[in-house]
């Protein structure tokens, strides 16, 4: 049984917006549909742009977590439609059901402009396109706290396990040395520097004591000189620096010397730099696969300190397996970093400038191609400017990976179009949905909260038995992943504290990329496959 912890709930500013904009929207006041539009644009692209190079790199090789995705999908959409013919919903509630039980927002933007292109009455148009939120708001509500309370609590009930054990147990296996309590942070960093005096290791070559650490540490003899030294013979009473992987030095210190106290490893200087991992031939390697194969030249005086994936800081542990798209943080002598940067990919430069060029040219392209339209098994599907957009940020991410040179748009300023974006277009449409937001809860009831609640529980359940027993998948990556395939960072955070270290992280990023990208494609689907069946 886990271990009881504090969940983090919070409805976020999303589903706050909405429910301000319910409220206010009785008043009359309305916002402009150019800006309505154009603020939707803004915040799909940039949602796909930044998941781009993480969505590319998940497709296939991460197919075990991927799978949870697809799973979530296909029940999600069973669900939904079976809600439809129970309970006899139009597509724009369908649609709210659908956003609000997976919590993935963005369909509420893709459904709303699918509505707004089917040629219906202005009137018709309305009712459906303020039933789309006033579904979400209730449905989300509900669903947030189903899912939170799965992973976190009831998820480990179901499977027996103690939660914080089993991520203790992961945690080693990856190479860890121990799981953290909430709140709590390393008192000794990961990588350390020591001054020592020659003692023990008189005799040996400095390439000889690197390659005895599995080149965990780096030996310099001279604090001037940074270059590699594998070939210089220490001799006893000499001054040397050690750094490296803490639990690699404590190991080489008595196998070197003495440490030297109040000597001069202070004037010895790291430079850190972040970098993204593009080689191909890296992707799915561990940390400690990487260092194993790179050739000692390659891999002297560097170290990955932290690894990032879609803003998210998974544990850089021995064990952790890399992703193309990932973005990790080196430690070492400048030169050193700079010649590992080039191995594992390129650099990332601070800035703060904006490509807009490049993302004009996405943005455009995505709303021109959004203009057609398909007509598959009597449906008319279109993907419309959210889906064209959203596909468009996918390539446009995706080039700005490989070619980083152009398409820079820092990861502040994406966040902001993205939350400025969602929240304009969601205030908009929900000022429009004026008295149909209570017509709507009157008409049905408890029945959205209980469907929400079902939708959101169905693709969990299947994940939970289908990671475990079919994929053999670790406890706290599945739970993590199925945090990740319904895009709930609540979830994650809540998990996160439950267990005491990041080792769900690594499931969620993975089926969060694929979910956020796959799950707003989805509002035109169900528009078209609910106003069949109604």
């Amino acid at each position: 049984m886990a271990r009881s912890s504090s969940v983090p709930l919070q409805l976020g500013g999303v589903c706050g917006t909405l429910i301000v904009a319910l409220i206010l929207g009785q008043s009359g006041a309305r916002i402009s549909p150019d800006l309505k539009n154009i603020a939707f644009a803004l915040f799909i692209f940039s949602l796909g742009f930044t998941g781009g190079p993480q969505f590319f790199a998940n497709i296939g090789r991460g197919w075990r977590y991927g799978a949870l995705s697809i799973v979530e999908i296909v029940v999600v959409i069973a669900l939904v439609l079976g809600a439809v013919v129970v309970l006899k919903l139009d597509a724009g509630t369908a649609a709210g059901l659908l956003a609000g039980g997976a919590t993935e927002s963005a369909v509420i933007s893709t459904a709303s402009e699918t509505i707004n292109r089917l040629g219906l009455p202005a009137a018709e148009t309305a009712r459906l396109q303020a039933n789309i939120v006033t579904a979400y708001s209730v449905s989300y509500l509900f669903g947030l706290f189903t899912i939170v309370l799965f992973a976190s609590q009831f998820a480990p009930l179901i499977l027996r396990v103690n939660l914080r054990d089993e991520a203790k147990r992961v945690w080693r296996k990856l190479g860890g040395d121990g799981a953290l309590t909430p709140g709590q942070t390393p008192a000794a960093p990961p990588l350390a520097g020591r001054e020592l005096r020659v003692t023990t290791g008189a005799g040996n070559t400095i390439g000889e004591l690197e390659k005895r650490f599995g080149y965990n540490i780096s030996v310099q003899r001279d604090h001037s000189i940074i270059k590699p030294q594998p070939s210089v013979v220490l001799k006893a009473g000499d001054s040397v620096v050690v750094g490296g992987r803490r639990e690699a030095l404590i190991e080489a210190i008595p196998a070197i010397g003495k440490e030297v106290y109040g000597g001069g490893v202070s004037d010895v200087f790291v430079e850190r730099a972040e970098v993204m991992l593009t080689q191909r031939a890296i992707h799915g390697l561990t940390l400690a696969q990487v260092r194993a194969r790179a050739a000692p030249a390659d891999a002297h005086g560097v170290f990955i300190a932290a690894v990032t994936r879609l803003d998210s800081t998974i544990p850089a542990l021995s064990g952790t397996q890399l992703q193309r798209g990932d973005v990790l943080t080196l430690v070492g002598n400048k030169e050193d970093v700079a010649r590992g940067a080039a191995r594992l990919g390129y650099m990332l430069r601070a800035t703060q400038k904006t490509d807009f060029v490049f993302l004009g040219l996405g943005v455009l392209l995505g709303i021109g191609v959004g203009r057609l339209s398909a007509h598959v098994g009597g449906i008319d599907l279109m993907l419309g400017t959210g889906g064209c957009c959203l596909l468009a940020g996918l390539l446009f991410g995706w080039i700005r990976s490989r070619y980083p040179l152009i398409g820079s748009l820092p990861s502040v300023a994406a966040q902001i179009l993205k939350d400025f974006g969602l929240c304009t277009f969601i205030a908009a449409v929900g000022l429009s949905a004026g008295a149909d937001a209570l017509r709507l809860i009157r008409e049905y009831g408890i029945a959205l909260p209980a469907a929400g609640i079902v939708i959101t529980l169905g693709p969990a359940l299947a994940s939970l038995f289908i990671g475990r027993w079919l994929l053999k998948l670790e406890v706290p990556m599945l739970l993590g992943a199925i945090a990740g395939q319904q895009c709930s960072t609540p979830a994650i955070s809540a998990l996160v504290g439950v267990t005491g270290n990041a080792t769900p992280v690594i499931g969620y990023t993975i089926t969060y990329a694929l979910s956020n990208m796959l799950l707003p494609l989805l509002g035109p689907v169900i528009i078209g496959l609910a106003g069949k069946l109604g």
